[in-house]
């Protein structure tokens, strides 16, 4: 079984009763949107991660703007159902932008990446880093992978979600993040896909048939 679920903000306790109120077991995936939060220098962090490494499932996540990316490029990269991935843990896994993956016979894209909208509240390589924001070569692998794919793939997983999807929530599209919109507009448009799940925003909404932002709520497939 896999599941997906939203921000999780490094929330031990949180995180755990939100999955645990599910049949998960072992054999599972659980998938967050964004801002897993867990991989951080603080030592309540270090703390979580290291109890989360003792969970039977496998947990997957895309990075969101709330992560310590210095710290998360220090990880092993190593290939996982077919993508690349920073290995955290035996059971912690960082899904890195523009891969694909293969789990339970079903192809996910990931792309993570967002903007920092606290960020003049932040202070740089303490607790904010450029790197949030995808880079040119992150948005030429995210291309190939999909051509890779013939623009086909089951499910898609961001962060963030494309432009027309903010305007349809109502919110005003910030210009830090005009080209992480744009790409992932171009992606809504453009590939073939069964669902979308996001997170960012806080908040727990479907929006038509095929984009679900999420925070609390838990989606299975």
């Amino acid at each position: 079984m896999i599941y997906i679920t939203g921000d999780t903000h490094g929330e031990y306790d949180t995180f755990l009763n939100r999955i645990y109120r599910h049949p998960v077991t072992k054999d599972d995936t659980v998938i967050v949107c964004g801002d897993f939060g867990f991989v951080w220098d603080a030592f309540p962090h270090r703390r979580a991660l290291a109890k989360l490494a003792q969970e039977p499932f496998t947990i997957a996540f895309v990075d969101g703007n709330h992560e310590n990316f210095d710290l998360l490029e220090t990880y092993p990269v190593e290939t996982w159902h077919g993508g690349l991935v920073h290995r955290i843990a035996g059971n912690i896994l960082h899904l890195m932008r523009g891969q694909c993956f293969e789990i339970e016979g079903r192809q996910f894209f990931a792309m993570g990446g967002a903007f920092s909208h606290d960020k003049p509240m932040r202070t740089p390589s303490y607790d904010w880093w450029p790197q949030e924001l995808p880079s040119a070569a992150e948005y030429e692998t995210a291309a190939a992978t999909l051509a890779r794919c013939g623009h086909r793939v089951d499910h898609i997983l961001t962060h963030t979600v494309p432009l027309s999807v903010l305007h349809a929530l109502g919110a005003t599209p910030d210009p830090h993040e005009a080209a992480l919109h744009v790409f992932l507009e171009r992606v809504y448009r453009e590939v073939s896909f069964e669902s979308w799940y996001a997170g960012h925003l806080h908040l727990d909404r479907r929006m038509g048939e095929r984009v679900q932002v999420l925070f609390e709520e838990v989606v299975t497939l």
